[in-house]
């Protein structure tokens, strides 16, 4: 009984603590607001739920003073850029990546459906150098897709950045390979992520990506596909890894839920 007593107590003092520390940093906030534009705001269905109520702004504003996000500030490159579903080249999804270079051979990238504070987390990429996708199974690489065409075309880029350091990190890219698995299908019109993750893919030639999204995307982030095209000519064009970019051969992988019995049942 002492001991739920003490939790219990522990718990309130810390609530306070967390109200009494929000509760500046979210006036500041609410004034900032008030004049902020937001950079790029997704389009589509909301997510379900309603607004957010105060007791959530304080809480989750006083998380954000005491809690590390060592992880989160690690994510310092961003990259906008598009998917099809492995099974569908129909189904386009503009991805907002957030990347951090955890090692020289391997990028991990958080993807979400816009770049403001209410965008959905949809995804999630893994990015690898030629030489460790050479080095996969052949039925693990039927999963990966080449980024030769995207980072050469101008397709994939990288908002804010200066032409010079933005080519320097698409030269980088050029060889490299995807896995990409979106949880949320927002395109279809979800509000909740509903069942099992999707296969994403990457196009691989001019046309296969209706010019429209192209052209909205270059509109709201102030890009031009066209103009880093030019500005990347230098980069070669890498001839693509064989094992890579499974749906050319018209028979793709994706995943489908079944039942199966459990296992070590404690």
């Amino acid at each position: 009984m002492n001991r739920l007593r003490n939790f219990l107590l522990n718990r309130r003092a810390l609530g306070a603590k967390l109200v009494a520390t929000a509760a500046p940093i979210i006036a500041a906030c609410a004034c900032g607001r008030a004049h902020a534009q937001p950079v790029q705001q997704h389009g589509g269905s909301p997510a379900t739920g309603g607004e957010h109520s105060t007791r959530s702004r304080v809480l989750g504003a006083g998380a954000a003073a005491l809690q590390t996000k060592a992880p989160l500030n690690a994510m310092n490159m961003y990259l906008n850029g598009f998917h099809f579903y492995a099974d569908d080249m129909g189904r386009p999804v503009e991805a907002h990546h957030f990347c951090t270079h955890l090692t020289e051979d391997l990028h991990q990238c958080v993807i979400f459906d816009g770049n403001s504070e209410d965008s959905r987390l949809i995804g999630i990429e893994y990015i690898v150098s030629e030489k460790v996708f050479r080095s996969l199974p052949d039925d693990e690489k039927k999963l990966w897709h080449s980024h030769h065409y995207e980072t050469t075309s101008g397709e994939l880029v990288m908002p804010g950045l200066p032409d010079i350091a933005e080519n320097a990190a698409m030269r980088d890219l050029s060889t490299t390979y995807g896995k990409t698995w979106h949880t949320w299908q927002v395109d279809r019109g979800d509000t909740l992520p509903l069942g099992p993750p999707q296969l994403m893919m990457g196009y691989t030639a001019e046309g296969q990506l209706p010019a429209r999204y192209i052209e909205d995307r270059d509109r709201r982030l102030d890009v031009s596909k066209a103009q880093s095209r030019e500005s990347r000519k230098d980069i070669p064009v890498p001839e693509v890894a064989e094992g890579a970019n499974s749906w050319q051969s018209g028979q793709v992988q994706q995943l489908k839920l079944e039942t199966v019995p459990l296992r070590n049942r404690r």
